[in-house]
């Protein structure tokens, strides 16, 4: 199983999102942004969070125009598996990957800190290590975490059971407490917590071992 970890200047969850796909059996190639294909063999792609491109202009938007960025978009749009974390889930919706955008936090400050979240479905090769309403403790660190989709598309996200997590006490005004969403063929996971912190005994945390461990036995080649 091979993980492809794009990196970015400003990303700063690179090297923990390897670590807990390697600690799930995966090897791991760092891919820098201005490559212009993904290594051959790729499993899945994994966007880390930060703040790419130091938020400049729009979370996500500058780093969506990187060369690698197509490479993601052919991997998915060919049924690859990909997961976008935090400024990865902002890059993912920058790219059309996913719906909807990340705005500004409700409350206008950043926020980090340990969240309830909740487990909607455990329908996805990300989320089938969990039972739906299974409750997690995983940490958030964003801005710009304010999930906002329109109508239609917060319809579809419903009717499809799209919604992967929403938060027990929504910390930055995300309609309908989303905190994570999957794509139509439910291959790529945008979330705004972070499980990759939650995956070493020594960061406080093990609930977010699941996701990966899940990963690891979905792509397991036959």
């Amino acid at each position: 199983m091979r993980a492809a970890v794009i990196v970015f200047p400003g990303s700063n969850c690179d090297r923990d999102l390897a670590v807990a796909f390697e600690q799930a059996g995966f090897e791991v190639d760092m891919v820098w942004h201005k490559d212009a294909a993904l290594p051959q063999g790729i499993d899945i792609v994994g966007v880390p969070g930060g703040f790419s491109y130091g938020d400049y202009l729009r979370c996500g938007a500058i780093a969506a125009q990187s060369p690698i960025c197509k490479a993601v978009v052919e991997h998915t749009d060919r049924g690859g598996y990909a997961v976008g974390i935090c400024n990865g889930f902002q890059i993912l919706t920058e790219t059309g990957i996913l719906p909807g955008a990340l705005l500004r936090n409700a409350g206008l400050k950043y926020i980090c800190k340990t969240v309830g979240l909740k487990v909607e479905t455990s329908d996805s090769a990300f989320t089938q290590g969990y039972n739906a309403g299974d409750v997690l403790g995983i940490p958030i660190a964003h801005h710009d975490g304010n999930y906002f989709a329109d109508d239609g598309t917060l319809s579809s996200l419903r009717d499809q059971d799209r919604i992967a997590f929403t938060y027990t006490e929504n910390p930055n005004g995300s309609v309908g407490d989303i905190a994570g969403i999957l794509s139509e063929n439910r291959r790529v996971l945008g979330m705004m917590p972070h499980p990759e912190r939650a995956a070493d005994e020594g960061h406080g945390g093990t609930d977010g071992t699941a996701l990966f461990r899940a990963l690891s036995g979905v792509l397991t080649p036959a």
